[in-house]
């Protein structure tokens, strides 16, 4: 048995392994599910021998330090290299950070210890003798169950920072069918209990004491749970959702790559702006207009009421000429009777948009955030400090509502949401279903300015996100960033065009809409959560029952 030191530092190696399979980057993206499960069934073994609820608390620490450390490393880029804080405070910013998201994994396993604890001696961590025949399942449930609400937990309070969760790893595979069934929660559910139940069954294989012979019942049927779990998955996957709506569209997408040191430079506002109309102006393969040209968030670095209307001319006056509809993000104040109201926004116009409504910030079509960014967009209570060491232009902005119209264009219903929001499959699923008056989204499309990452996993790993998002609802995914990853998703999930990072370019495509609810869409997390809450509830309520 290897001591509680080597534990720890296998904890920690695991862990940093396991990261490394929520983006494609260095290892291909057909072994990221693999390795998913590999590591996690490490993790698991390290767990359930470790000797106290204690040992296994601070294992699943370990696990979350070398998990988060290695996965959101890039948020000392965004620190350090864009936001100019110190070396050493933007390392303790990233390490701190680390370490709160760590508490998380740490709680898991040690409930997942407590569980088990009454079918594993607590000094040899071998079955104990005349454990139940399923208490390989067992043990594998209990630490699908307490990851699983674990990771659920961290996605919701404080805001929420869902960012590696575990069911991400699996946009491919054979986990992923189960995505339109119970969404990315259940994929984290079945994948952490596939891979705790392979390392329940090398676990429980061996002789509970000297002379003793293993039970090989509950072995045989964890794997065969973990079996079936796969090869659920893989048949889900051929199931159809989902149909076509309309015929499809023709979108561009740009990306003008404008370095974040311009960006927001009062010297370089007007060049970024135009950049940015000179690729929608770019002719088109075979010269017919785009029914859409998608751009990134903060196209427009400035309020609306900041250009005047010559300036917004400009813009309707490119939309005229390409005879298309533009989608850009652009900040809006919004002046109402009882105090200014600021909002990330995103807006369209066409060649029949009047300027006055563009300053007035009331467009035809807005959108405008409903998930902030902490630090980012509003400060949260008590950290004006650590905001005063940065130099952003950051916001202070307001929520929009949690549903919002989608966009009519060219026959399709566009539903836009801004960088990170898109990480939260749930708050995405308003505009998905129809109303009484309104109809629910064809196509999702994400805008974001991901340049504070530089060149970093957060844009791969942003990207899985996304087609998680389509693996869940069925609907297709335009992404237009300034930096990276520009993509068209289809409804299947593929990636069918992808400019490389940190370039200058167009993406032109085709796509096709789509109508119709997968079970996930109707019902949002609300099914898993019921499960793995219920199972907690029992797991706590049986460890009870048995004593200490």
């Amino acid at each position: 048995m290897p001591t509680y030191y080597a534990s720890l530092a296998c904890a920690l190696v695991l862990g940093g392994l396991h990261a490394l399979a929520f983006a494609p980057e260095p290892f291909p993206a057909w072994a990221l599910p693999f390795l998913q499960l590999l590591t996690f069934a490490g993790l698991s073994v390290l767990v359930w021998r470790g000797r106290t609820v204690k040992q296994s608390t601070l294992i699943g620490a370990a696990f979350g330090m070398g998990h988060f450390g290695i996965g959101i490393s890039w948020i000392f880029t965004s620190l350090h290299d864009y936001g100019h804080m110190v070396a050493p405070l933007a390392a303790g910013g990233v390490l701190a950070l680390a370490i709160y998201l760590s508490i998380y994994p740490a709680i898991a396993a040690g409930l997942s210890r407590w569980f088990a604890s009454q079918w594993l001696d607590p000094v040899t961590g071998r079955p104990r003798a005349g454990s139940s025949r399923l208490a390989p399942v067992l043990c594998a449930l209990g630490m699908a169950t307490a990851w699983t609400a674990m990771e659920w937990i961290r996605g919701v309070l404080f805001t929420g920072f869902p960012w590696l969760n575990v069911g991400y790893a699996h946009v491919d595979g054979p986990l992923h069918g189960w995505a339109p069934l119970i969404g990315v929660y259940g994929v984290a559910f079945v994948a952490t209990l596939t891979g705790a139940g392979i390392a329940a069954a090398a676990l429980f294989l061996r002789p509970v004491e000297r002379g003793a012979t293993a039970s090989r019942t509950g072995p045989v049927l964890s794997v065969a749970i973990a079996g079936l779990a796969l090869v659920v998955g893989s048949g889900a996957a051929l199931l159809t959702w989902v149909q076509p709506h309309g015929a499809p569209i023709s979108v561009r997408l740009v990306q003008a790559n404008i370095p974040l040191d311009d960006k927001f430079d009062p010297a370089f506002i007007w060049q970024g702006m135009d950049a940015h109309r000179d690729l929608a102006e770019q002719p088109t393969a075979d010269g017919k207009p785009m029914d859409m040209i998608l751009m990134p968030e903060t196209a427009v670095p400035v309020f609306q009421d900041q250009l005047v209307p010559d300036a917004w001319q400009e813009w309707v006056d490119s939309a005229r000429d390409t005879a298309s509809t533009f989608v850009l993000g652009v900040p809006v104040r919004d002046v109402k009777p009882d105090r200014e109201y600021y909002y990330n926004s995103v807006v369209t116009l066409d060649a029949n948009t009047k300027t006055d409504d563009l300053i007035l910030g009331r467009p035809e079509h807005r959108y405008s955030k409903y998930h902030l960014v902490p630090f980012g967009e509003y400060v949260p209570p008590g950290f004006k400090w650590f905001v005063n060491a940065m130099i952003m232009p950051l916001g202070d902005f307001d929520r929009g509502a949690p549903r919002q119209k989608p966009f009519p264009i060219a026959g399709q219903h566009i539903a836009i949401n801004i960088c990170y929001e898109d990480v939260f499959g749930e708050e995405l699923l308003p505009s998905i279903r129809p109303t009484a008056d309104e109809s629910g989204a064809t196509i999702l499309a994400n805008v974001s300015n991901l340049a504070w990452f530089g060149n970093s996993l957060a844009l791969p790993q942003h990207l899985q996100m996304s087609r998680m998002r389509v693996r869940e609802t069925g609907r297709p995914m335009l992404r237009a960033t300034n930096t990276g990853m520009t993509a068209i998703i289809d409804a299947q999930a593929h990636i069918q065009g992808q400019l490389p990072p940190l370039t200058v370019g167009i993406l032109d495509g085709k796509v096709q809409g789509t109508a119709g609810l997968t079970p996930y869409t109707r019902t949002g997390n609300t099914p898993i959560l019921v499960i793995v809450f219920g199972l907690l509830a029992l797991f706590c309520w049986r460890r009870r029952q048995a004593g200490a």
